[in-house]
């Protein structure tokens, strides 16, 4: 993508001229000297940052090697964000905002089927099997990275998997006052060990199976 032009009149970033044509009524003026954002180039830069962390790592990651691989120039990024760690950060916010989908098959053993299905192909991505590694030996010795990546899984899978859990209390599948924090645990602790930790291979038929057994595992919890 190449880099954000110049300032021109018919240029959809330039800066609002300081006198002129008033605006129509109900269009709003852009402030004087403030430049309009290119969603697409944001988009690009984004994905710039997961590349180029999963090929140098949190350590290296520079805003010029983003730069270079999004094909923009260094003031688009730095427009953006001031530094690589509050680029993290927000990516990591982004990525608790989009989360997973909730599933809603109807029975406990579908919605956690289905989460498994869409969790491991997002979990087996290369580009994640060497970012969130990453991340996680970096938030052990930054606290802001520790926070936002905490939350990022707050409000992402474990979201979800408490969303599972509370329709299926409410369907009657399993046990009114049920301990969430151990149900999650359960959810949500096997497919990642599987995925990031042993990094073990995954046949057609295991999904299935681990949600079958997950969802014998919840029903046997009490209140």
């Amino acid at each position: 993508m190449p880099p954000e032009p110049s300032a021109s009149p018919a240029d959809p970033t330039a800066t609002a001229p300081s006198g002129g044509a008033r605006p129509a009524a109900g269009e709003r003026r852009t402030p004087a000297g403030a430049a309009v954002l290119r969603a697409e180039v944001t988009e690009a830069i984004r994905d710039a940052v997961f590349a180029e962390m999963a090929a140098v790592g949190y350590g290296r990651l520079s805003i010029e090697g983003v730069a270079r691989r999004a094909g923009v120039g260094k003031t688009a990024v730095y427009r953006r964000w001031r530094s690589k760690l509050h680029l993290v950060l927000d990516l990591l916010s982004a990525v608790a905002v989009d989360g997973l989908p909730c599933p809603d098959t109807g029975s406990l053993e579908g919605d956690l089927r289905l989460l498994y299905e869409v969790g491991s192909r997002a979990l087996l991505h290369p580009v994640a099997g060497q970012v969130i590694p990453d991340l996680q030996a970096e938030a052990a010795r930054n606290p802001e990275i520790a926070e936002a990546l905490q939350k990022a899984l707050r409000e992402g899978q474990t979201s979800v998997a408490s969303d599972i859990v509370r329709a299926a209390v409410a369907r009657g599948e399993l046990a009114e006052g049920i301990d969430e924090g151990l149900a999650l645990d359960l959810v949500s602790g096997p497919l990642y060990w599987r995925a990031m930790v042993v990094r073990a291979a995954m046949p057609p038929e295991y999904l299935a199976s681990l949600a079958a057994a997950t969802a014998q595992c919840l029903r046997a919890l009490r209140g």
